[in-house]
């Protein structure tokens, strides 16, 4: 019978802003590059899918075609974040206590394809022909789709914080980002401008290669070499999980900081869904432009994904963070600039600011590697959870950013989020580096240096 690593319980472990420490483990380390380029197929398939529901663009633009209220465009930030912070708060103890996390993260993966096959087969079966009912379908299955998503960043973060050292989470971040958009580029080039082009746009089709791509990195997942953790007893109460999560926020000041920075700059992704808007009434820009959008960012992401990656695996996270902060700041500046000039010049400059949106994925990463080093790996899950959590309060704002945009306009919203931002950049240098205490044993990155 294979052995099992032994795992303390959180309660076994003082909270403390003192540095995280790997588990090396025989029956890890030897299979740690195997399970890095897993991950990274996995993440490149999922990336391909993710881009094919872009949140700046596509799914705006659906909602857009059904129902083009602001209100309702404002809806979708608190879905979304929603979805992401709340159920993996009553989920994490679950998540901690099995004894191998890759069942997590493939089931949730698989579970993600299910919303967008369903809103598939709803486009299909009305022809493009939305009646209202298709809003309201549509922004429940919006919803369910992060719930498991937010489940799934938790178990993705808990697993390569068990499987992959602290200095070579960076190169993951790199590895699987930017190879990831030459064939998410490629697919996206190839199918989306006909589907997009259609009249009315074929969004089923879109949809059901999202959800094939998701059900596909699911099954990936399964090929991970994942030793078993020691079999502990989840704590079934919802009331004891939300106390663990005040619990690590009142007893560590550096998680407190984090969470604050979390949420002064998520208020970036509160304007997501009205970038397109902006350029569709203040320039007229629509239809084929979507496609450069969604191509534009994506590469952003991979090229940007090449320093991220370097900077927090030889910089250390929180420096990566900090910069990362401040340039989300950069995406709606720009789009105030650019809607101030004359329509003609802003118009063909306004693919511009995507290359700026290209940043804010990387955040989100970042803030997940940088948690992972500031806690042991038993609590992983916990902070994670409480991070997601506190990082959603802002959401529950976004119908009224949505409503402030009909009303005060685009300008003055964008001013404000970019005020905000640069806020949470301040306070980010307040974060302490925990990468100062990693041993010289977890320095070592695949493909510099000799690994042992």
């Amino acid at each position: 019978m294979a052995s099992t690593i032994e795992t303390p319980s959180p309660q076994d472990i003082p909270a403390t802003t003192a540095p995280a420490t790997w588990p090396t483990h025989p029956q890890i380390e030897p299979h740690e590059t195997r399970n890095f380029f897993v991950l990274v197929v996995h993440q490149i398939v999922f990336r391909i899918g993710w881009m094919f529901k872009t949140e700046s663009v596509i799914i705006p633009a659906f909602l857009d075609a059904v129902a083009g209220a602001g209100w309702l465009r404002g809806c979708l930030p608190i879905l979304c974040r929603l979805g992401q912070s709340v159920p993996p708060v009553f989920i994490a103890d679950r998540v901690r206590c099995l004894r191998r996390k890759k069942l997590a993260l493939a089931v949730c993966a698989l579970l993600m394809s299910i919303p967008f096959g369903v809103l598939a087969v709803t486009c299909w079966m009305t022809h493009g022909h939305y009646p209202i009912w298709i809003a309201a379908l549509f922004l429940f299955l919006y919803f369910s789709f992060f719930c498991i998503g937010g489940i799934y960043q938790m178990s993705f973060g808990t697993l390569q914080g068990k499987l992959i050292r602290p200095t070579r989470r960076g190169r993951l971040l790199l590895t699987s980002t930017f190879w990831g958009t030459i064939p998410a580029i490629a697919i996206t080039v190839w199918l989306m401008p006909e589907w997009i082009s259609e009249q009315p746009p074929a969004y089923g089709h879109i949809f059901g290669f999202v959800s094939i791509c998701f059900f596909i990195s699911g099954l990936i997942v399964f090929i991970c070499s994942e030793p078993a953790d020691k079999k502990l007893s989840p704590n079934s109460k919802a009331r004891a999980a939300v106390g663990e999560a005040m619990q690590a926020l009142r007893d560590d000041a550096n998680l407190r900081r984090l969470v604050a920075v979390v949420m002064l700059a998520g208020t970036g992704l509160l304007v997501f869904p009205h970038y397109q808007a902006l350029a569709s009434e203040r320039l007229g820009l629509t239809g084929g432009h979507l496609v450069v959008w969604v191509v534009v960012q994506s590469a952003s992401v991979g090229l940007l994904s090449i320093l991220v990656g370097y900077l927090a695996d030889f910089r250390g996270n929180r420096l990566t963070l900090q910069l990362s902060v401040v340039a989300t700041a950069i995406a709606p500046a720009l789009a105030i600039v650019l809607t101030q000039l004359e329509p003609g010049w802003g118009a063909k400059l306004f693919w511009t600011v995507f290359i700026a949106m290209g940043v804010t994925p990387l955040v989100l990463r970042t803030v997940v590697n940088y948690t992972l080093e500031i806690c042991e790996p038993p609590q992983h899950a916990r902070y994670l959870s409480t991070v997601a959590l506190c990082g959603g309060i802002p959401f529950l704002f976004s119908p009224l950013v949505g409503w402030m945009v009909d009303v005060v306009g685009f300008e003055t919203v964008f001013a404000a989020t970019v005020c905000l931002i640069l806020l949470g950049g301040c306070v980010s240098l307040r974060l302490d580096e925990p990468r100062h205490h990693i041993g010289l044993d977890e320095s070592r990155v695949i493909g510099l240096g000799t690994d042992e």
